[in-house]
C-alpha cells in the first residue's frame, strides 16, 4: 500500500473533494476517454446521472456545476475562477461544448445533468454515469465512475480490480507499511521515524527537491486559504444564511492577547478560529487543500498553524515532516477504512483529519514512532461513530465548527501521547478496523445523504 503525500494533500477548490472536486475530475477523463475513441467522432450530446449521495447532496455541493466545468475542460487544482465563470456563461446560452479533436456536443446543464434518488450504484455510495449519444440519443460510450472520498477518482472496472500484490509494492517502496504494526516494525527495524520512512517512499518516485517544493506549496496553499477566511466577512452562499465567523472571532482574539481578559482556554480559541476559516473558505467555494477532504480540510493546518504560533521550539523547517507523517497515517485509514463521508459518516472526514494532525504534531513536538501511532489512534477513537449530516446538502452546519472541535481533539490527542512512552491498550489497526464497521452498520441517512440527524433537525422560525 503506498498512497504519495501528494495524493493525500490535493490542491482543488470547494465546497466538496467528493461531491465537487471527484465529479469534476471524472468528467475530465470522460471528456479525454471520448477523446481517444473512435465514437468520439460521431459524439453529438453528453449525459450525466448522479446516484446515491452525489445525487441527494449534488445540489448544496455544486455537484452540477462541477461536472459542467469538467465537461468545460477545467480540472480542480488547474481552475480559473474568472475564466471558468465566463465559460459557464456561454455554456448556459449556448448550450454546446467545443473542444479540439471533438465536433461541437449538445450539454445543458440544467436537464443533461440527472439527479437519480433511486439506490445508489452497487460500487459505492457516489456514483457518476457519464455517456456520449448521437444525434439519434443512442448511447455511444458510457463510463461509470465512484467519487470514492478526498477527490480520488476511480472508473467502476478500477473499482473491481483487485490491489496490487504486496510483493510488488515492497519492490516499488522501501518501506511498504499497509498497517500501523507493520509502520511501527519497520520503524524499529530501520531506526527511522515515520516522517523519514514516508521521505523515503516519496524518494523512489521523484528527487528530493521536488518533494521539498511539493511540500512547501501544499502549506503555502493552506496558509493563503487561512488568510482569506481570517479576513473574510459575510453570508456563506446556498441559502442557509449562515454567517463568516472566523474574521471577528480572529479580531476579538487578537485584542484579548494584548489585555488580560484571555481566558486560559486562548490557544484553544485560536485553534479553532484557524480551522473555521479554512472551512468557511471551502464553503464559499474558494482554493483549499484536501485534508484528507475538503469538508475536514481545515484540522490538519490549524494544527499546523497552532504549532507554529503557539508552541514552544516550533521550527517551521519540520513543516514538511508533520504533512508527511500526517499522509502516512491518513493513507493507512483510506487503505483500511474509508475518508468518505458517504461511505463511513463524519467518522471517516473529521476523524481521520483529526488522527493525521495529532500524528503530525506528535511527530514535530519530538515524538517517537510508538508515540506517533498512539496519537492518531486517540484522535480517531474519539470520533467514532459521529455522522455526517449536512444541514441542505452543505458543507456548513455543523461542518465548519466540527473542524475547530476536531483541531482541539487533534492537540489533546498530540499532548496525551507525548506524556506516554507510546504503550497503550488499543492498537490503531484496531480502531481503523472499528470505524470501518462503524461505517459499514452506520444507517444511509447519516452518511452524507442529508436525509437524517442535523440535516432534518432545522431550527425553527
Amino acid at each position: 500500500m503506498f498512497l504519495s503525500v501528494f495524493e493525500v494533500f490535493k490542491i482543488g477548490v470547494g465546497p466538496s473533494s467528493s461531491h465537487t472536486m471527484g465529479p469534476m475530475t471524472a468528467a475530465v477523463r470522460f471528456l479525454d476517454l471520448l477523446r481517444r475513441s473512435p465514437e468520439g467522432r460521431n459524439a453529438a450530446r453528453i449525459r450525466a446521472r448522479l446516484h446515491g449521495s452525489l445525487a441527494f447532496t449534488g445540489k448544496g455541493h455544486a455537484t452540477d456545476r462541477a461536472v459542467a466545468l469538467g465537461l468545460l475542460g477545467w480540472t480542480p487544482e488547474g481552475l480559473d475562477p474568472a475564466a471558468s465563470e465566463r465559460q459557464l456563461a456561454r455554456l448556459d446560452q449556448e448550450k454546446l461544448l467545443r473542444h479540439v479533436g471533438l465536433p461541437p456536443l449538445a450539454f445543458d446543464p440544467a436537464t443533461d445533468v440527472v439527479f437519480d434518488y433511486g439506490p445508489p450504484l452497487p460500487g459505492h455510495a457516489n456514483g457518476l454515469v457519464l455517456e456520449a449519444l448521437d444525434r439519434r440519443g443512442r448511447p455511444l460510450l458510457t463510463e461509470t465512475y465512484y467519487s470514492i472520498g478526498g477527490g480520488f477518482v476511480v472508473t467502476a472496472a478500477e473499482k473491481a480490480a483487485p490491489p496490487p500484490l504486496l510483493t510488488e509494492m515492497a519492490a516499488a517502496r522501501p518501506y511498504p507499511f499497509a498497517s500501523a504494526a507493520e509502520m511501527l516494525r519497520m520503524a524499529q527495524a530501520s531506526g527511522l521515524s515515520v516522517a523519514g520512512m514516508k521521505r523515503a517512499n516519496e524518494a523512489a518516485a521523484r528527487p528530493p527537491e521536488e518533494i521539498a517544493a511539493g511540500l512547501k506549496r501544499i502549506w503555502e496553499v493552506m496558509a493563503a486559504c487561512m488568510e482569506r477566511g481570517l479576513a473574510q466577512e459575510g453570508v456563506l452562499p446556498g441559502g442557509l444564511g449562515i454567517k463568516r465567523r472566523a474574521a471577528k472571532i480572529r479580531v476579538q482574539l487578537e485584542r484579548e492577547k494584548h489585555s488580560n481578559r484571555g481566558q486560559p482556554h486562548l490557544a484553544a480559541e485560536w485553534l479553532a478560529v484557524y480551522a473555521m476559516a479554512v472551512n468557511e473558505e471551502n464553503a464559499a467555494g474558494g482554493q483549499v487543500v484536501t485534508a484528507p477532504t475538503n469538508g475536514a480540510a481545515g484540522v490538519v493546518p490549524a494544527v499546523i498553524r497552532y504549532y507554529l504560533d503557539h508552541c514552544v521550539g516550533a521550527d517551521p523547517a519540520k513543516v514538511g515532516d508533520f504533512l508527511l507523517t500526517a499522509a502516512a497515517i491518513g493513507g493507512l485509514i483510506k487503505h483500511n477504512a474509508s475518508i468518505s463521508g458517504a461511505e463511513a459518516g463524519c467518522q471517516g472526514e473529521v476523524g481521520s483529519a483529526a488522527a493525521m494532525a495529532a500524528a503530525g504534531l506528535c511527530e514535530v513536538l519530538g515524538g517517537g514512532p510508538e508515540q506517533v501511532e498512539n496519537a492518531a489512534e486517540i484522535a480517531l477513537e474519539h470520533h467514532l461513530g459521529m455522522t455526517c449530516d449536512p444541514v441542505g446538502g452543505l458543507v456548513q452546519a455543523p461542518c465548519i465548527e466540527r473542524n475547530g472541535v476536531g483541531a482541539v481533539k487533534a492537540v489533546t490527542a498530540a499532548a496525551l501521547a507525548l506524556r506516554g512512552d507510546g504503550s497503550h491498550f488499543m492498537p490503531l489497526d484496531n480502531c481503523i478496523r472499528a470505524m470501518r464497521e462503524t461505517g459499514e452498520e452506520m444507517s444511509v441517512k447519516f452518511k452524507e445523504t442529508s436525509l437524517g440527524g442535523l440535516a432534518v433537525n432545522l431550527p425553527g422560525c
